[in-house]
């Protein structure tokens, strides 16, 4: 394994001429084996950062970056801490090589001077396997930016490089940094973090701010990405001004500024997440202060979640709540004394000259300002210094397993590649938690949701909520103190969250913007599946307005106990006993003139269809079933079919004995020895089977339920033969038709024959009463109609009944002398003398 060979000579020689010795170092230590560090000790430069060359000024022109030189003397105490041990390196010490990049204007300078041999050379060669550069491994730097920048450098020798706090996941790419590892989870987990936190307090209309440079522009495009598939909308996006590097204002970032804060006043969101590295933001937060802007709940990025300078503005607590996410914080015991002490000045080491003093390592300015805010850094924790301790004991644990440390370390040279090759292998535990790299170069820490708190006996980085990467979960989010009126929580929404049952009704183009509409009757709301449409109840189902499901409909059908049914019962008992009665009459009178007159046997091939009709009518109470509908459908047609047609062919054999046996006597003479009204009877009984067959093939007798127009909640549950109707009784009608037809034409018939008035009394009530149901039933739907079709059918039965057997029965009874041979021919004889 070996670095990158056969490199392009051009860009070496650039290597080459920018390699050359300068006042680089702002911290040394001498060593065995020396470390590079990259960290922003001064985000601004008072004067001119010359490219060619790096000139360190004095320390009195700089603004000092207390992070920055926390994260250093991080740094030097890991580094000083593993020297005093025994077991770890035994016989070996570590150096340092601590350079400003001043944020990011002075990244290619250091790390040229890293990678160059003693004598400041970098020389062009075709393999670099058996190179040594001047360190070892590299320690930072602080920002994605500045760590690519660094990283695609050291990948071309294979020269170990640990970020601390470099989140951009574009550095997961091996192919691109195979010699990058981090000590930090991704931005995509902070991301996450975010969007959690959002969407546990329902903060779904926010505002996003970001810097200009590649932190702010990456980070905010992920944001993006991942609220597309969650329901939270940005209100508006806006990039913050670059300042100057002296911080002085200019008219046009000022106005600009102004512009972004008046946004903020009139948005309706209240939650603003700010991505920007925080020398950005001081004039930013100057600016919100001096337009009095409050009640909001800022989301702080890791790179100024924690800021004590920023956190030392104390008049920020007027703005609002703010939060942030950072990592967890792991106390390292002994640091906060370190961080203070004052070092006893370092001479020169005699092999360096004088222009490689160093003026910062005894910097009375950068004491003095860490000891002013080492009480906020103490109470603070240490949250992105251990990812810095844990960087530099990954580098020595890999020593360790390199030269082979079991009692002493052997001295052999180490190359860049041999180290990374162990530092990926690393698997140890420090302070509790176990540090080792997983595939991408990352060591998973959980991270944290801090809240700033104000009081001076407090952290001032009071911890919420824990996110564990591995889960990609935010957990136990507790002790939130809102900046509020009785400590409610903010709300941040475009519109208020709809009621159950209602939809959403999109207002401009933002998905979080909406009116509520009340879904309808017979729909519901069903919010996992879409929350912008009511869904329709299934035809078997019901809902009332705001519904959020469906609930089945009552089944309706006619039931025993209702008062309609028990009315039509007692018609039915009253036809059948008065038909049983009737049949009995006509077997005891049977050979009597009345009753011969009445068709004699035929009256019995109308009154057992008749009986069995009667007893039929419960088919048509309860819950209808396959084969209640298939009775009605089928042998109830039939019952009522034979008693129509034999009261239509005795009309019609009247009429032939008394109007056309004398003009047709052969006709007559034929139809007689045929038997011709029982072929009359059985032809019609044929074609009805071959009509109710029919029917029964095309149409379904199970039962179908319908919504009842009345009730919606009730579903009618009925036979569906309404379509066959029609055609069931349309033979029916038709011999009805024909039976009022003849029974017209005998109206002049002797008064023993004469039956117009009680035929046409039945068929006509027959006819009347089967067209209206026909009509009713194809326009209403409710339980009405089972009821009336039932109460149409017993009528028609009484009818029959009573208007055809009645008189004859009512002859019988009272009247004996009238049913005797001689009084019927006398009837006769005067019909036949009043037509001569």
């Amino acid at each position: 394994m070996g670095p990158r060979a056969k490199a392009v000579c051009s860009l070496f020689i650039l290597l080459q001429v920018l390699a050359e010795p300068a006042e680089n170092s702002d911290f040394y230590l001498p060593g065995d084996y020396l470390l590079g560090g990259l960290f922003t000790l001064h985000a601004n430069v008072k004067g001119t950062v010359h490219l060619s060359f790096l000139q360190v000024p004095q320390c009195k022109k700089y603004e000092m970056k207390v992070l920055g030189y926390n994260l250093m003397q991080a740094m030097r105490f890991a580094v000083e801490e593993i020297n005093n041990r025994s077991d770890l390196l035994p016989g070996v010490l570590l150096g340092y090589e601590i350079v400003d990049v001043c944020y990011i204007s002075n990244n290619v300078q250091p790390v040229l001077y890293f990678l160059a041999r003693e004598d400041y050379s970098l020389p062009i060669q075709e393999d670099y396997s058996h190179y040594v550069p001047r360190v070892l491994a590299v320690i930072g730097p602080d920002n994605s930016e500045s760590t690519t920048t660094v990283a695609h450098f050291l990948s071309l020798f294979l020269l170990p490089q640990i970020t601390y706090s470099a989140i951009s996941d574009d550095l997961r790419d091996k192919q691109r940094f195979p010699a990058l590892l981090r000590t930090v989870a991704g931005a995509d987990h902070q991301i996450e973090a975010m969007v959690q936190l959002l969407l546990h307090f329902n903060w779904n209309w926010i505002i996003v701010l970001v810097s200009s440079d590649d932190y702010g522009r990456y980070n905010s495009q992920l944001l993006n990405d991942r609220l597309a598939t969650r329901d939270i909308c940005i209100a508006f996006q806006e990039t913050l001004p670059m300042p100057q590097p002296n911080q002085v204002v200019t008219e046009w970032e000022r106005q600009r500024l102004e512009a972004i804060v008046g946004k903020l006043q009139q948005s309706s969101a209240r939650v603003v997440v700010l991505f920007s590295p925080d020398l950005i933001l001081h004039n930013f937060f100057r600016e919100v202060l001096r337009q009095n802007f409050t009640g909001a709940v800022w989301i702080a990025s890791e790179s100024w979640a924690i800021d004590p300078v920023l956190h030392n503005l104390t008049e920020l607590r007027q703005t609002g709540t703010f939060l942030g996410v950072t990592t967890q914080s792991v106390p390292i015991p002994g640091f906060s004394e370190f961080r203070i002490r004052r070092t006893p000045v370092r001479l020169p080491e005699p092999n360096r000259t004088s222009l490689e003093a160093t003026c910062n390592q005894e910097c009375d300015t950068c004491q003095d300002t860490t000891a002013s805010f080492n009480s906020i850094l103490t109470l603070s924790g240490e949250r992105v210094v251990y990812n810095v301790y844990s960087a530099v004991y990954a580098v020595a644990h890999a020593l360790h397993s390199l030269l082979g440390c079991t009692q002493a370390c052997s001295k052999d040279v180490v190359y860049p590649w041999q180290l990374l090759k162990e530092i990926w292998k690393v698997n140890f535990t420090l302070l509790g938690h176990n540090v080792f790299f997983d595939k991408q170069g990352d060591v998973l820490m959980p991270m944290e949701v801090i809240q700033w708190q104000w009081d001076l006996s407090q952290n001032p980085f009071q911890s919420i909520a824990s996110y564990y990467p591995k889960l990609r979960q935010l957990k136990a989010i507790h002790n939130i103190s809102w900046h509020t009126a009785n400590n409610t929580i903010p709300v941040s929404m475009c519109s208020k969250d709809c009621h159950p049952g209602q939809r959403k009704k999109p207002v401009g183009i933002h998905s979080c913007c909406f009116e509520c509409i009340d879904c309808l009757p017979g729909t519901f709301l069903n919010r996992t599946a879409d929350e912008f449409d009511c869904q329709p109840c299934p035809s078997y189902e019901w809902s009332h307005r705001n519904d959020t499901s469906c609930f089945k409909r009552r089944l309706a059908f006619l039931e025993w106990h209702e008062p309609s049914t028990i009315f039509v019962v007692v018609l039915t008992i009253l036809g059948f006993l008065s038909t049983l009665a009737i049949m009995v009459i006509f077997w005891r009178h049977l050979h009597t003139p009345v009753v011969r007159s009445a068709g004699g046997p035929m009256c019995f091939l109308m009154l057992v269809p008749l009986l069995l009709a009667y007893a039929m009518v419960p088919m048509y109470i309860g819950q209808p079933t396959f084969f209640s509908c298939l009775w009605r459908q089928t042998f109830f047609t039939l019952c009522f079919t034979i008693c129509i047609s034999c009261i239509t062919v005795r009309s019609f054999q009247i009429v032939c004995i008394f109007k056309m046996a004398r003009r047709l006597p052969r006709a007559y003479g034929y139809w007689v020895r045929c038997h011709g009204p029982y072929v009359f009877v059985a032809s019609f009984m044929v074609l009805k089977v071959v009509i109710v067959a029919g029917n029964v093939l095309a149409t379904t007798a199970n039962p179908t339920a319908r919504p009842d127009p009345d009730d919606p909640n009730i579903m009618v549950l009925s036979c569906n033969y309404r379509r066959a109707l029609l055609f069931n009784t349309s033979l029916d009608l038709l011999l009805s038709v024909a039976g009022f037809s003849f029974a017209y034409m005998g109206k002049e018939l002797p008064t023993n024959y004469n039956e117009a008035k009680f035929i046409t009394l039945c068929m006509t009530f027959y006819f009347t009463s089967s067209v209206s149901l026909c009509t009713f039933m194809s326009v209403y739907d409710g339980v009405l109609v089972t009821i009336l079709d039932l109460l149409v059918t017993v009528l028609n039965l009484l009818g029959i009944s009573f208007g055809y057997f009645g008189p004859k029965c009512y002859m019988v009874l009272f009247y004996p002398e009238r049913n005797t041979q001689v009084y019927f021919s006398s009837m006769i004889q005067g019909y036949t003398m009043g037509k001569d």
